[in-house]
């Protein structure tokens, strides 16, 4: 609900302070009086597009604040948790527009963008006139006011959700089919790389010890013939034979030296194992150094091939293993290709049954909504003097989508026998209002804590249709609340909250005010719209019977 609008130096306001109220909300005054005014400063706090320049003359900054009470439940705190914004029982809007036409916003005290406050006027907000494209008069937004009056979302969710699996699914049958093309592109290559690679079977560190046995191999023969002298000179012919000869010389004497040759006995002992070790070595040296020439080219052989194909696959030598395994993995996704596609196939064609026994559900529950709506619709329009007229919700196919296969006008004719079209071609200036009257106060049970306004909803009637058009408008402020600018004093006398809207010069400026009306003055205000500038006892007692009918 709207509860306040503080008005700061916007047009010919230079200051005001207004307080709405659940109910009827009624405001009215001479035209020019700035009525108009109220709205574009409600817009402008809103985020609506309107005027350019809305700054009063003489002015450095317009300012524009709206505080609304909203529900625990309300969809504005979706918007507010979306766009991280503080929330609270109490929303104030604030905007300012500068006299350069820089426009700054803020929501609760948060500064924002002016689309976070189009959103939020969605949810706050809904305006109903003769040019208001935003709202019944917007065939765009026909589908969703038919599905919200016939309860319709869960059905709607279902077809949402049953769209997004063919899409989905959709999308995976393409993927499959660029991914098989693509191989299928390569497969030569592929089958002639694995033959290759299957060929040598390189494994993981096969190339380094290649390398080594290579190298041991090229320098085996250089080194071999020193090897082996020192192998000759270490063992029984030289350095150890003579080294155990000389142990058993001594041990032969050592009783006689006194103990003299212990130590040295001793050294010789550990020597004599020390030489045996450093011989075997070089025995196993020797036999490593022992090979047939053929295998240093057959070594060569492998290790230049290897070496080849990790540079042709541009791989290291110790990941060729994997890349074959990878390459094994694209031929065995080839062989199976089909059979996936046809998988995919299936189920794609499984996702579009589903979707299509949804959407011809929902199709069909919308004939009954809509047939039901043409009924409310019909009924409202006899008391507002159209019992002639026919109103019609049309379903046409459309092309599939997240919302379904149909398209939903409302459509009218005015007369029996007249062409029927869309509700904004088709209508007069006073029967658009009266459609738009009726065919709101049948949706309205489907709003959900929005503030209605109608901006002269009741232009081109008069009498007992005024009349009519007020009581509709009072039954739509129920549990709510309503906002009209009017010219009808059978409107105006169906109000809960009346303002009137004066304008009044100060200092040779024009200037705007609003007044609230009560009792005598409110007696007073509709007489004028009775009689005109001049009234009279008449004007005031027929201005007591409306607002006492």
């Amino acid at each position: 609900m709207l509860r306040g609008l503080d008005i700061r130096d916007m047009l010919i306001i230079d200051r005001l302070d207004l307080v709405f109220q659940p109910g009827l909300n009624v405001l009215t005054g001479e035209t020019g009086a700035g009525k108009s005014i109220l709205l574009d400063s409600l817009g402008f706090v809103l985020g609506w597009r309107g005027r350019a320049e809305l700054v009063r003359a003489g002015a450095d900054q317009g300012e524009v604040v709206a505080t609304f009470d909203i529900a625990p439940t309300h969809p504005a705190r979706a918007v507010l948790r979306e766009a991280g914004l503080p929330e609270d029982d109490e929303l104030i809007l604030r905007r300012v527009n500068g006299a350069d036409g820089r426009k700054t916003a803020w929501v609760n005290d948060r500064r924002c963008s002016g689309e976070v406050l189009r959103r939020l006027s969605e949810t706050l907000v809904e305006l109903h006139g003769q040019h208001d494209d935003r709202g019944l008069l917007n065939p765009k937004g026909h589908r969703d006011l038919l599905d919200t009056y016939g309860d319709l979302g869960g059905l709607r969710d279902t077809v949402r959700a049953a769209w997004r699996d063919v899409a989905a699914r959709r999308k995976a049958l393409e993927a499959a089919e660029v991914a098989l093309a693509k191989v299928r592109a390569e497969e030569d290559f592929l089958r002639h790389a694995v033959g290759e690679l299957d060929a040598i079977d390189p494994q993981p560190g096969e190339e380094a010890e290649l390398d080594t046995r290579r190298r041991m191999m090229q320098s085996g023969e250089r080194i071999r013939e020193d090897i082996a002298r020192a192998a000759q000179v270490l063992g029984h012919e030289g350095a150890e034979g003579s080294a155990a000869d000389a142990l058993r010389w001594l041990e032969g004497v050592a009783e006689k030296a006194g103990g003299q040759l212990d130590e040295p006995i001793a050294a010789i002992g550990r020597a004599l194992v020390e030489l045996d070790e450093a011989a075997s070595g070089v025995t196993r040296c020797l036999d490593a150094l022992s090979f047939n020439p053929l295998e240093l080219e057959e070594a060569e052989e492998r290790l230049f091939a290897i070496r080849a194909l990790a540079r042709k696959h541009d791989v290291l030598p110790d990941d060729l293993c994997d890349f074959a395994d990878a390459l094994r993995r694209q031929i065995a996704a080839l062989d199976q290709g089909d059979a996936d596609l046809r998988a995919l196939g299936a189920a794609l064609s499984e996702a579009e049954a589903t979707y299509a026994r949804a959407a011809e559900a929902l199709s069909a529950a919308r004939k009954e909504a809509a047939t039901a709506l043409d009924r409310a619709v019909t009924a409202e329009l006899a008391p507002l003097k159209m019992e002639r007229a026919v109103f019609e919700t049309r379903l046409t196919a459309a092309e599939a989508g997240p919302s379904g296969q149909d398209e939903v006008t409302f459509s009218v004719a005015t007369n029996p026998g007249a062409p029927a079209g869309p509700l904004a071609k088709i209508a007069s200036g006073g029967e658009l209002s009266r459609f738009l009257l009726a065919l709101k106060v049948c949706l309205t049970g489907t709003d959900s804590g929005l503030t209605l306004i109608f901006d002269e909803i009741d232009r081109g009637v008069g009498g007992a249709t005024a009349d009519a058009v007020g009581r509709r408008l009072a039954q739509l402020a129920k549990g709510g609340q309503v906002l009209v600018v009017t010219h009808s004093p059978q409107v105006a006398a169906k109000a809960a909250h009346h303002w009137r809207v004066e304008k009044r010069v100060e200092n040779d400026q024009t200037l705007s005010t609003v007044r609230p009306m009560l009792n005598g003055d409110r007696v007073d205000e509709i007489a004028r719209m009775l009689s005109g500038e001049h009234i009279t006892p008449e004007a005031c007692a027929a201005a007591e019977a409306l607002m006492g009918g």
